[in-house]
């Protein structure tokens, strides 16, 4: 095992996100619902905006700085950037929704629609996924992810709510 895969490194333990990463199965899907819960917290006291765009640059960093000694360049321990994405595909729940239960609709959409797109990876998220093997390629594939979940929940929640 690599040195730097390891919890005692704070970078690693940022970029697994405490460890979820190292589940065995389906890390970057805990990493969602991780993420998922984080913002639901966060943003009752926090602009989701500013914040998403600071884990953004950091999570890019972050992926870079990991993964210049990994075997694989995009370990699937490493899952802030599904973090990212996850907060990207939740904007509709702060800005397109009145009530409670429209936002829990509009967030259980979003994690199933997120996770669709990052394990499918349709165009264009396979065109960065494959072309970008660095920190900005691992972030950037979930961030196309969350933007199409968004495209899609903005409009659908205009038209059902």
């Amino acid at each position: 095992m690599n040195n730097r895969k390891t919890l005692k490194n704070p970078i690693f333990f940022i970029a697994s996100l405490g460890g979820i990463g190292l589940i065995r199965f389906a890390p970057g899907t805990f990493g969602s619902i991780f993420a998922w819960f984080l913002f639901i917290l966060l943003s009752h006291y926090v602009n989701m905006i500013l914040l998403t765009s600071l884990a953004f640059l950091l999570a890019i960093w972050i992926c870079e700085y990991i993964s210049k000694d990994l075997e694989e360049k995009d370990d699937k321990s490493i899952v802030i950037d599904e973090l990212v994405g996850m907060w990207i595909a939740l904007m509709p729940a702060i800005y397109f929704a009145d009530t409670q239960s429209e936002r829990t609709i509009i967030a259980i959409l979003a994690l199933i629609l997120f996770r669709v797109f990052d394990i499918l990876k349709p165009f264009p998220i396979n065109y960065f996924d494959q072309r970008f093997k660095n920190g900005f390629g691992i972030v950037i594939d979930d961030v196309i992810a969350g933007i199409i979940t968004l495209l899609i929940l903005i409009p659908l929640s205009l038209l059902l709510f």
